[in-house]
């Protein structure tokens, strides 16, 4: 177990006595809090935050950081509560551990729901104080170094987490050496049989390994020095869960994995990072393939470095990883290497850093996503490592994750570029939006102002920021088309009756409506959306409410009558089906109205209006509320198709399936399934289904087949 003393030790050059006496007062205050408790490994309680604060004060963090690291835990597991935690040592440490505390509440929840709202609650914490996530990785770690005496369920549980969420933080971050540690730990417990594989290929080369890599680092040394490079030089034998991604990703054997072996050379300048790398490359060839420089095209977490993959004479492959001491201390600590406060601005940091754009993301997705689980899902793919690197027409590197798309790209330029994109051009090739990128692509986008997402957009998008954004655009939409269809409902009620003196004018309008409503309404606009979505319906009952002088009775309308007049008038009405991908006005699938046949609206609570043909059973038997019923009309609705099927009664005769698909050919209709069915009694049943224009185009082949001599009846079914 770690002592207080050891973690004093650790920072006494870099803190004042101030400092100190706070973490001294931290450290007292948690041991009071913790006094009598006990983890599952038989420590006391108490060892678990100091184990925390010393892993916080390894990445050199600030002392408010530390103050909370020692407390990190006193508001889920002591009777401490937050307004104390404040009182005591200040707002900023109070916050902190807040952040960082689970979810408690809704314990009626699922536990995978109350997880989902735990890990929300840290991502939103994050942006008020990134120093959270600092406190929340080093627990994790933590808890993954004692996780052998949990149950397997519960080992299995926090190690998936672990590599699912908290090591793909740690990365995005640029926390190199965190990240390693979660993985391999993490490794263990979720595929301890992959585990074990991976190890028992790993163990009988490790020896010569370290061997051949002493030897092999001595050379280099000489060759640097020989050449006037100032170089630090390290070596590492590969992680096992790296060895095992790069195996199940690539589909390769353990022989293949040839960056098995690698050295780091950590040297002063730029400049010489690029010499070194020409001294190697003169004695050793490279792996073409294997050679990337992240010094000109840095990743998404801003890692610096230039890797090469060399062939030794006799035949060795090592890989050689070289970077300055400041690339260096950021690939091992990332966003924590230079994390600094400013009095003034303590949020300076997380606006501006590259490598929070995720987050920032995230943040805006969690506005209109309040699904915990929806949100998660979100945040995972999210998280998928950035390793497709494209660039724009200009020469701008943009990084995606590995299946983006040109549509992605274009989101990723700009929004205005994405609801617009009517195409692409890829290396100069025209290219459907799907289409998905590669590193080193030219992606173009072309923009038409014509141009709208539909929901087949989201098809066509892998990054959550993209379909977030196209979700977005759709919901916009779709409230500007419920406002305008709900003022039209509501123009349209009001003017079937002569309105008492006392009825409400616009003004005082929203104050009567939501005394007879229990949404709340901020304008009449929001009114409006709840009509055209038919969750309230506007009625005489519903006015009669609003009117405190009533209204004028008049005969109830019969939905006979209502239907018969439909039915005896062309439709000419205000509320028109302009199509049923996207609009409030849909087609109802219970008697799938073809364009042109007589149909009739009625409100659907939550989906706005639902056209009905009046043929339909629902409609027929009067079983759906009268009050409900508006007219609507198909308008200009686009030429298109509609499937249809056939009920066809005819006698069982050679060639009469052909007579009656040879007439549907010949008026240009398309059959995709026919049946069958013939009976003793020398007759046949033909159902076929169709695909046709409109009702006329349905009636004429309807007539065409009922001239055929062996056809008995055609129905529609």
């Amino acid at each position: 177990m770690i002592r207080f003393d050891d973690i004093l030790e650790k920072i006494s050059s870099g803190y004042g006595e101030k400092d100190i006496a706070l973490l001294q007062k931290a450290y007292v205050f948690s041991a009071r809090a913790h006094k009598g408790q006990v983890r599952r490994s038989g420590e006391p309680y108490l060892s678990h935050p100091l184990e925390v604060t010393s892993l916080l004060a390894d990445m050199s963090l600030d002392s408010t950081t530390l103050v909370a690291g020692l407390l990190h835990d006193v508001l889920e597991d002591t009777e401490v509560t937050a307004a104390e935690l404040k009182e005591v040592f200040g707002k900023d440490v109070a916050a902190l551990v807040e952040g960082v505390t689970k979810i408690s509440r809704f314990q009626d929840s699922s536990p995978e729901t109350r997880r989902a709202e735990t890990i929300r609650k840290i991502i939103l914490a994050m942006t008020d104080d990134l120093r959270v996530i600092f406190i929340k990785l080093a627990d994790r770690l933590h808890n993954l170094q004692t996780l052998k005496f949990l149950s397997e369920d519960k080992q299995k549980q926090i190690a998936s987490e672990t590599l699912e969420i908290y090591a793909p933080i740690a990365n995005r971050l640029g926390m190199g050496r965190v990240k390693a540690e979660l993985e391999d730990l993490a490794f263990r417990y979720v595929s301890p049989e992959e585990y074990f594989r991976v190890a028992s290929l790993v163990e009988p080369r490790r020896k010569r390994a370290e061997v051949e890599l002493k030897k092999f680092r001595s050379t280099l040394e000489k060759l640097m020095k020989e050449n006037h490079v100032p170089a630090e030089i390290y070596y590492r034998i590969k992680r096992p869960y790296s060895i095992h991604c790069k195996m199940e990703v690539q589909h390769i054997d353990f022989s293949q994995v040839y960056d098995f072996l690698a050295l780091r050379i950590i040297t002063d300048t730029v400049k010489n990072c690029y010499s070194a790398l020409g001294i190697i490359h003169q004695k050793w060839p490279p792996i073409p393939q294997r050679f990337r420089d992240f010094i000109a095209m840095p990743k998404p977490n801003l890692y610096q470095a230039l890797h090469s993959t060399i062939i030794t004479e006799d035949k060795q492959s090592f890989e050689i990883q070289i970077r300055t001491r400041e690339m260096h201390n950021l690939a091992e600590n990332g966003i924590a290497a230079h994390w600094k406060y400013k009095d003034d601005e303590p949020q300076s940091l997380m606006k501006e850093d590259q490598r929070l754009q995720w987050l920032r993301e995230m943040v805006e997705l969690f506005r209109e996503q309040r699904n915990p689980k929806e949100f998660l899902k979100n945040l995972k793919i999210n998280l998928i490592p950035e390793e497709v690197y494209v660039f724009t027409p200009k020469g701008q590197v943009i990084s995606l994750p590995t299946g983006a798309s040109a549509l992605d790209f274009a989101f990723r330029i700009h929004t205005e570029i994405g609801v617009h994109a009517a195409g692409a051009k890829i290396n100069g090739k025209p290219s459907p939006l799907k289409t998905l990128l590669k590193t080193g692509d030219i992606v173009e986008i072309m923009t038409s102002p014509d141009k709208s997402p539909t929901r087949s957009h989201l098809n066509m998008t892998f990054t959550s920021s993209a379909r977030h954004q196209i979700k977005r655009w759709l919901n916009q939409q779709a409230k500007i088309k419920s406002v305008s269809l709900g003022q039209k409902l509501w123009d349209k009620e009001v003017r079937k009756y002569d309105l008492p003196s006392g009825f409400p004018k616009e003004g005082a309008l929203l104050s009567q409506i939501a005394q007879a409503v229990t949404f709340r309404m901020k304008n009449l606009e929001a009114f409006y959306a709840l009509v055209g979505l038919g969750k309230i319906v506007v009625n005489r009952k519903f006015l009669e409410k609003i009117s405190p002088a009533g209204l004028e009775t008049r005969k109830k309308e019969a939905l006979f009558h209502k239907v018969m007049s439909k039915v005896s008038k062309k439709a000419d009405a205000e509320i028109q089906v302009r199509d049923s991908n996207g609009e409030l006005v849909r087609l109802a699938k219970c008697c799938s109205p073809i364009k042109g046949e007589p149909i009739i609206g009625y409100i659907t609570s939550g989906k706005g209006i639902t056209a009905h043909s009046l043929r339909c059973p629902l409609i027929a038997n009067e079983i759906l509320d009268p009050e409900r019923l508006v007219d609507v009309s198909w308008g200009n609705v686009a030429q298109g198709s509609s499937k249809v099927g056939l009920l066809i009664k005819a006698a069982d005769s050679p060639g009469v399936l052909a007579k009656v698909a040879g007439s549907i050919s010949e008026l240009e209709g398309n059959i995709t399934k026919a049946e069958v069915k013939t009976f003793a009694d020398q007759k046949a049943q033909i159902k076929l289904s169709l695909v046709i224009r409109d009702i006329k185009h349905l009636d004429a082949i309807m007539k065409d087949i009922s001239k055929i001599k062996e056809i008995f009846s055609v129905e529609r079914i």
